[in-house]
């Protein structure tokens, strides 16, 4: 498909995009199955929740949400009372066997321009919840328009299982390497904001993926002596002396750089196990 047919044939989804929820005003009605996903999405992007539903609705894992996550869910044992529980809100979800209250929920939000989504009504919603992939700052969202959430889910499985586990990791360590970059070259935009993200694209275009996650802090001020300071050069894992004894992620540290061979091996084989291990992932 060329780019001109490609450009007249967009259209037929919606704009996917991260919405920035932190210290949000959210409220869910209802309090079933459904609300306690909508609670742990919410969550994850550090949201305070209000819950509205009788507590013969709770379902058992919203009311462990409830219990544990106090310091950002507030449960009323109440139904929905009217407009005056929209007040404040940044956010609407409706949880509901009750589509007419949905209904009736959504075309007050909208009234007061407040974002809503209706759970199982799409029609109604000005937004929809997919099958997400999370690990540490990575999130991954698979939508389907509301035509397939199961489908969602089987494609989101299939995703996961070409993932090593180890990105949200090196995600979190690239974060902090430019975190410490701008401290170096501190500045918003312009000339210095476009020569760090071009040392930053070098560096994730030239390393692996998992090299990132063997940084600690010294060896991050290391890379960036190293390179950024040096020309701004892409430095490499042997400038940093850091020995890679395998293709995925098993590594020696430069304290067991001198170990013959076959010693060295060993120790990358069982840091590698550990690491496995721990995740819990193949």
């Amino acid at each position: 498909m060329n780019d001109d047919t490609r450009i007249k044939n967009i259209g037929g989804g919606s704009l996917l995009i991260a919405w920035q929820l932190k210290d949000k005003h959210v409220l869910i009605v209802g309090g079933g199955e459904v609300a306690s996903q909508r609670i742990e999405s919410i969550l994850t992007a550090d949201a305070s929740i209000i819950v509205l539903s009788p507590s013969n609705g709770l379902h058992p894992r919203t009311k462990r949400f409830i219990e544990l996550r106090n310091d950002r869910v507030t449960y009323h044992d109440r139904a929905f009372q009217g407009v005056q529980e929209l007040d404040g809100m940044d956010m609407v979800l409706t949880a509901l066997d009750d589509n007419d209250l949905s209904l009736q929920i959504v075309e007050m939000s909208r009234e007061r321009r407040i974002p809503v989504n209706a759970a199982d009504i799409p029609d109604l919603c000005d937004f929809y919840f997919g099958a997400q992939i999370r690990d540490g700052p990575l999130q991954i969202m698979i939508s389907t328009n509301g035509n397939g959430p199961r489908m969602a889910s089987l494609i989101r499985t299939r995703l996961q299982n070409g993932l090593t586990g180890l990105e949200g990791e090196a995600i979190t360590k690239v974060g902090q390497l430019r975190s410490k970059l701008k401290e170096r070259a501190p500045g918003v935009g312009g000339k210095v904001g476009k020569e760090r993200m071009k040392w930053m694209t070098g560096l994730c275009n030239e390393w692996e993926m998992e090299d990132f996650t063997v940084l600690d802090e010294k060896m991050m001020d290391k890379v960036l002596d190293e390179g950024w300071e040096k020309g701004k050069r892409v430095p490499s894992l042997k400038d940093l002396g850091i020995h890679r004894v395998s293709t995925k992620a098993t590594w020696l540290s430069p304290s067991l750089s001198s170990l013959p061979t076959v010693a060295a091996f060993v120790a990358g084989a069982v840091t590698a196990t550990l690491i496995f291990t721990y995740r819990g992932r193949p």
